[in-house]
């Protein structure tokens, strides 16, 4: 079964591990683990740009969704031996592989998760049995686990499993691109040459979460007729579905829709499109803590939320009265608070001010102070 093929992939690549930690390790290399988001404006892809300019000389290597069983000699010989002599060991994900190999006590391994914040319970809050087992073990070869807020702080040390001495409020390197003005108009530019028919135009983003029990079967809670119909001329409505989800989802039901839906789950790079978006509508998403640096309005379509609550993942706060924006369960009341002003200024504000820490456009800085001494 799956995951008895899982299990033995993680030994082949720890054994693999093993017999390249008897190789020197190289304090210039830096292996970056991006199996959740390799773009340029993921919290691995600007380290790894930011390394590329200030130290050159450094030798940096990758792995990312793409590699895996089905490039065995890349996955398991190449980046095993990449990652056993690198001195420093960026991450974006748990990668269970390491719950079976003993890094060199001078290697530093840095978690920076793909996420500023979680609503919903993540990692050891929500892992049982084996795969909690599994991810405590590999998670304790972090060195550094880095956050947003003092807040998140004893949140993301519980979920990880990882002491609160080793957690640090530094801040997430996304956090210094959504706060780059001109860099943020640069990205606009660049989705507006790739879709210069929505440059007039008013997008919302609709960008709903993972469900586990979707994968095989992924489905879309907005009914795309009803919303066409209702939606304005000036109007777009762009969908970002998760990866796993949009994997399995068929391009032919948008066929109808022309350019008032367009899917740009596969567009690289999520901030870009937060920076296009006039209006996120989405549920349990954690890209609500980099939207609300844009400082405009969200709406949670929240139509499992009972579900969710008893089945799903369950939420760190309440939710209603967490987020950032009127709470919605049907396609009505939707239509309904989109076409509203509302008072979601203020919620936004006070979001933000509670979730950061620092919003100066210092966190790479301050990173590269702890972790490299530059």
């Amino acid at each position: 079964n799956d995951s008895m093929i899982k299990k033995a992939g993680y030994y082949l690549f720890a054994a693999f591990f093993a017999l390249f930690r008897l190789f020197p390790l190289r304090e210039d290399k830096v292996f970056f683990v991006a199996t959740h988001d390799d773009s340029p404006e993921g919290n691995v892809g600007i380290v790894a740009e930011a390394l590329r300019r200030r130290r050159p000389e450094m030798k940096l290597c990758f792995l990312t969704r793409r590699d895996g069983i089905r490039h065995p000699i890349t996955f398991f010989v190449i980046r095993a031996y990449q990652m056993a002599t690198s001195g420093t060991i960026f991450m974006d994900n748990e990668f269970m592989p390491m719950a079976y190999t003993r890094v060199h006590p001078k290697a530093k391994v840095v978690q920076l998760w793909h996420g500023t914040g979680s609503i919903k319970r993540i990692g050891l809050d929500v892992e049982t049995g084996q795969v909690a087992e599994l991810a405590k073990r590999a998670n304790r070869r972090i060195t550094h686990l880095i956050v947003n807020s003092e807040r998140m702080k004893k949140q993301y040390a519980r979920a990880f499993g990882v002491p609160e001495e080793k957690t640090y409020v530094l801040g997430l390197p996304r956090t210094d691109l959504i706060l780059d003005g001109e860099c943020m108009e640069q990205k606009r530019e660049s989705f507006y040459a790739k879709y210069p028919q929505l440059r007039a135009k008013k997008c919302v983003l609709y960008a709903p979460t993972f469900r586990d029990d979707e994968v095989d079967d992924p489905r879309l809670a907005l009914d795309l007729a009803e919303w066409t119909r209702q939606a304005d001329q000036d109007e777009v409505l762009l969908l970002r579905l998760h990866p796993h989800v949009a994997a399995n989802f068929s391009e032919d039901v948008l066929a109808a829709y022309g350019d008032s839906v367009i899917n740009v789950s596969a567009y690289p790079g999520v901030t870009t499109l937060l920076a296009v978006a006039d209006c996120l509508i989405t549920d349990y998403s954690s890209i609500i803590y980099e939207y609300c640096l844009f400082d405009r309005p969200m709406i949670f379509y929240a139509y499992d939320l009972q579900k969710f609550r008893e089945n799903g993942r369950d939420f760190y706060e309440d939710y209603e009265n967490y987020v950032p924006g009127p709470v919605v369960q049907n396609q009505s009341d939707l239509v309904k608070i989109w076409r509203q002003e509302g008072e979601w200024k203020e919620k936004v504000a006070d979001f933000r001010r509670e979730v950061y820490e620092f919003l100066d456009k210092n966190a790479v800085n301050r990173l590269f102070e702890l972790i490299f001494h530059i």
